[in-house]
C-alpha cells in the first residue's frame, strides 16, 4: 500500500506539471496538456507491462509504477491497455464495445453530471442557481 501511495503521489504531481507545461506552451483552446499526459501514460503502461512480463521485477516496483504512478497519472492508460488486451485475446467485439462505451458514455456521463449538479444547486441553494 505504501508503494501505491507513493507512486500515486508522484503520478498526480507529474500529471499536474506535465499537463500544465504543455498547456502553457501550446496557447491553444484544444486541451493538449491532457492529451499529452494520456498518450504518454499509454506509452508508459505499454512499455512497463511488456517489460514486466519479460523480467523479474519486484512486485512492489510494479505496484508503484502501474497502480500508483500511472493510476494517478492517467486512468486513460489503463483503458488503453485493457483495450489492447482485448485485441490480443481476439475479443474484437468486446474491444469495440469497450472503446465505444468508454468514449460515448463518458461524454454522456459528464453532461449528466453537469445537469445533476444544477439540480442539486437549485434544491440546496436556489439563490445561486
Amino acid at each position: 500500500m505504501l508503494y501505491i501511495a507513493l507512486g500515486g503521489s508522484a503520478g498526480a504531481v507529474s500529471r499536474y506539471l506535465i499537463s500544465g507545461a504543455v498547456s502553457r506552451t501550446s496557447n491553444e483552446v484544444f486541451p493538449w496538456g491532457t492529451m499529452a499526459v494520456n498518450l504518454f501514460g499509454s506509452l508508459l503502461i505499454g512499455f512497463f507491462i511488456e517489460l514486466f512480463s519479460r523480467s523479474l521485477i519486484p512486485e512492489n516496483l510494479r505496484s508503484f509504477l502501474i497502480i500508483g504512478f500511472l493510476g494517478a497519472f492517467t486512468t486513460f492508460s489503463a483503458y488503453a491497455m485493457e483495450s489492447i488486451n482485448l485485441l490480443r485475446g481476439n475479443e474484437i467485439k468486446f474491444f469495440f464495445q469497450n472503446v465505444l462505451i468508454h468514449n460515448m458514455m463518458g461524454l454522456v456521463f459528464v453532461v449528466f453530471g453537469i445537469y445533476l449538479s444544477r439540480i442539486v444547486i437549485k434544491l440546496i441553494a436556489p439563490s445561486i442557481a
